[in-house]
């Protein structure tokens, strides 16, 4: 009896002990989840252009900086200035032909491999050869690597080559790596985990990242070019961040608590082109006529939806090389005068001179759906005064553009200022063979001074020699600048330290995190 009792009591001590250690075990492994759900962080961005290669000599959706795979030597900070990167310094004594780059010290690629000038060497050498827009660009005769060391020798001298190494497709990734246009290995927060082409990346964190650990542990950056599709994905929570939602969509958002929208004026600016090829409008008149019909004020509001600032020239006006406003006159009544200094006359609703009446065409795209409505209030302010203006829509502006001449105004858009210099716009814009001087302007005075500026290292003067060329820009009304529309972006409102950019460039950081509580 008594060794039965015993094995009775033996047997509920060893279940009680049993079940403690699996309440124990259960309670261990809560914790461990709870844990994992604190710290396993990751969010999804959807952005609105697909892409269907990550290398970023080729990519034109700059996917591998904007997702945090890829650093350049230089970037552009939100004051719109240039900053060294993985570059600690740079410097020249040639006047801009000779460039030394001191690369900072203790960088890894993504597979532990040192960042040294050899390696960044390498990196060029594939932009050049893989991107001929940058070949152009940068104009590279020779590069030497030494250490931490890079001295890099232009065919030109290039006194604003720092800032060309602010593009995206100057990304430096480690070129022995063998898949680089589906896994390239940068310097960045993130590494790929995979890549399905025209629909998402997966990151996960780069935990010996250089600049200090990211706080989402994993991330997808993902794709979608149906801008309704985007917004219908914050609102069912599978994005948490979407890039350009439709403007038509901005009240609806605002009103739910759960979403964030936040929007800056980014360094494009929406632009209407005059074709100096027609007589009437190499008339500064004609084209300040036109200029005070533009009714920025109604654009902003009715077409905008508030989401852009009024354009007092082609640059931001926090940039340092921006200009006073131009002091041409606005609305109905300064067009009508401008008019008649141009010898015309308002008869029976038209504008007329030696009985021709003022008929102008204006081309446009709708792949920035606003470009065709502004053209619209142009058109209708227009016909106020006796001006007839005929929209016509085209799919490849550009090529339109530079390569016909049956065209009288354009509405158009442009990043003014993406590396925070402006001799990109003015060069290209404004002088003779100008890769996007659609308008075929060539004024002598103007070409002096921005080749005087393409010339000129010291910053203070550079600023000074392209407030002058801007100025001449806004006030001969050589293009009217409308607006610069905002960089909007709709969030989460547990997505934390998101950073909405006036350049386009960087996106995924090491600082952007979520809080669910």
């Amino acid at each position: 009896m008594f060794t039965k009792k015993l094995k009775l009591l033996f047997t509920v001590v060893l279940l009680f002990f049993t079940l403690t250690a699996c309440v124990s075990n259960k309670s261990s492994t809560s914790n461990e989840n709870e844990k994992q759900s604190k710290t396993d962080k990751n969010l999804t961005f959807l952005f609105n252009f697909a892409s269907n290669t990550l290398d970023p000599n080729v990519d034109e959706n700059y996917t591998a900086i904007r997702a945090g795979v890829g650093e350049t030597l230089v970037k552009i900070g939100d004051d719109l200035k240039m900053h060294p990167w993985l570059a600690k310094k740079w410097n020249t004594t040639d006047n801009g032909q000779t460039w030394i780059f001191t690369i900072k010290e203790n960088i890894t690629f993504q597979n532990g491999k040192k960042l040294n000038a050899s390696s960044v060497k390498d990196s060029l050498n594939r932009t050049i050869k893989e991107s001929p827009a940058m070949r152009n660009t940068l104009k590279i005769k020779t590069m030497e690597a030494a250490g931490q060391t890079l001295t890099i020798k232009t065919e030109e001298p290039l006194p604003k080559f720092p800032s060309e190494l602010v593009h995206p497709s100057t990304v430096i990734v480690d070129v022995d790596e063998p898949n680089i246009s589906k896994k390239p290995i940068g310097t960045g927060p993130f590494v790929i985990t995979s890549f399905d082409p025209g629909s998402k990346l997966e990151l996960m964190r780069y935990k010996d990242y250089w600049d200090g650990k990211a706080k989402l542990s994993r991330a997808t950056f993902a794709f979608n070019e149906d801008a309704n599709a985007r917004v219908s994905a914050l609102q069912s929570g599978s994005a948490d961040i979407i890039y350009r939602p439709p403007l038509e969509s901005i009240s609806t958002l605002k009103n739910d608590d759960s979403i964030v929208i936040g929007g800056v004026p980014s360094v494009r600016t929406h632009l209407l082109l005059y074709n100096w090829t027609n007589k009437s409008l190499k008339d500064a008149n004609i084209r300040k006529a036109i200029n005070a019909l533009i009714d920025q004020e109604e654009i902003v509001k009715d077409v905008m939806n508030n989401q852009a600032t009024i354009a007092e020239g082609p640059f931001l006006s926090k940039f340092p090389f921006s200009p006073a406003p131009s002091k041409a006159e606005k609305g109905i009544t300064a067009a009508r005068k401008y008019l008649e200094q141009a010898g015309y006359e308002i008869k029976d609703g038209k504008a007329l001179k030696d009985g021709k009446a003022l008929s102008l065409s204006l081309v446009t795209y709708d792949s920035l759906p606003e470009l065709p409505l502004i053209a619209q209030v142009i058109q209708s302010k227009a016909k106020e005064v006796g001006i007839t203006i005929n929209i016509k829509l085209t799919d490849n502006s550009d090529h339109y553009l530079m390569e016909k001449d049956d065209w009288d105004l354009a509405a158009y858009s442009l990043i003014t200022a993406p590396r925070g210099d402006a001799s990109y716009y003015l060069s290209t814009v404004y002088l003779p063979g100008g890769a996007l001087n659609a308008s075929r302007i060539n004024d002598k005075q103007l070409t002096n001074l921005i080749q005087k500026l393409n010339a000129t290292v010291d910053e203070g003067t550079r600023n000074k020699l392209a407030k002058e060329a801007t100025a001449k820009v806004n006030n001969e009304m050589l293009t009217s600048s409308i607006v610069h529309p905002k960089n909007v972006v709709a969030y989460k409102k547990y997505v934390q330290n998101w950073v909405t950019s006036p350049t386009e460039y960087y996106m995924l950081t090491k600082d952007l995190d979520v809080n669910l509580k």
